[in-house]
């Protein structure tokens, strides 16, 4: 695959990831490596991302996001793989 291929990631994030700056570590992760999309905390503990960028990028976030800030306890890592779709200006915390 192309070395600048923009792609669409669906992350999920279980294990204690709340209460813990996932979010906001995730966001300046993602500002440093300039990919864009959102991230949100969901009802069952887990927190959700989307993210796009080019292939690489989209990627380094997700290996970061196994480890997540030194608070956090990561027990699981969900990649789902979708149609890139350049919808995002930079990356954002949602709130409910």
């Amino acid at each position: 695959m192309p070395p600048g291929e923009l792609v669409r990631a669906r992350i999920r994030v279980r294990g204690l990831v709340q209460g813990v700056f996932f979010r906001a570590t995730m966001k300046e992760v993602a500002d440093q490596l300039g990919v864009s999309g959102w991230v949100r905390n969901l009802p069952d503990g887990s927190v959700e991302a989307v993210v796009e960028g080019e292939r690489q990028r989209v990627e380094e976030l997700i290996k970061w996001a196994h480890r997540g800030p030194p608070a956090a306890r990561v027990e699981a890592v969900e990649v789902e793989w979708e149609p890139y779709k350049g919808e995002f200006k930079g990356f954002k915390i949602k709130y409910y």
